[in-house]
């Protein structure tokens, strides 16, 4: 083999070496696009590249490993589920105290689960890995909490809350999704229809 053969084997050898790690590198982008979806962009948006972005993606991957996650018992579940109907209840007549309620549901709930919960971004990175696809629900529901410990949030916002709260809720418990279009009633129609059941207990 002549030195010209070399070279050119060489730099086939080096187009295959260039393909196969740039082919890896967009199935690892996709794999992440894939588990963190707006997780994904967010993080694209927050760091100088996307390189940076996606290793911080991948070490919250090797974070997350570690921890020791478990399924609830179906005693705890179910002390969970009474717990989240009767906060919801309760916004009927106290929907701030409901709402502060929820955020402390949600905290008990994600260490219950196995989730760090003493660093808030900490947290939020792990929670990521696994569900991403309501992570941003969480952020609307905390950013609302966090007004309505000020007096600052309104009787709507408040109820947006207890329903992105809810969308958490239901992942860490392995429930159907909440649809999109879910809601809690407002006090006003709460409490007619609150109203309108003592009626008919009174005529019945």
């Amino acid at each position: 083999m002549d030195t010209g053969q070399i070279i050119i084997l060489a730099i086939v050898v080096v187009a295959v070496l260039v393909g196969a790690f740039v082919a890896m590198q967009a199935m690892r982008r996709r794999q992440l696009r894939s588990r963190f979806g707006p997780e994904y962009d967010r993080a694209v948006a927050e760091y100088d590249s996307r390189g940076e972005a996606e290793r911080e993606l991948r070490e919250r991957e090797r974070r997350h490993s570690e921890l020791e996650l478990k399924e609830l018992s179906p005693q705890d579940h179910a002390r969970f589920v009474v717990r989240w109907h009767a906060l919801q209840s309760h916004f009927i007549d106290a929907p701030a105290d409901a709402v502060g309620e929820a955020d402390e549901l949600v905290t008990e709930l994600i260490a219950a689960r196995g989730y760090p919960t003493g660093d808030s971004d900490e947290q939020l990175a792990q929670l990521s890995v696994d569900h991403a696809a309501t992570l941003q629900a969480y952020r609307e529901a905390q950013d609302i909490a966090a007004k309505n410990r000020n007096g600052e949030a309104s009787t709507e916002e408040l109820r947006v809350a207890v329903v992105r709260y809810r969308e958490l809720v239901a992942e860490l418990l392995g429930e159907e999704p909440v649809p999109a279009d879910a809601t809690t009633p407002t006090t006003d129609t709460a409490r007619q229809n609150q109203t309108a059941r003592q009626d008919q207990e009174v005529n019945a």
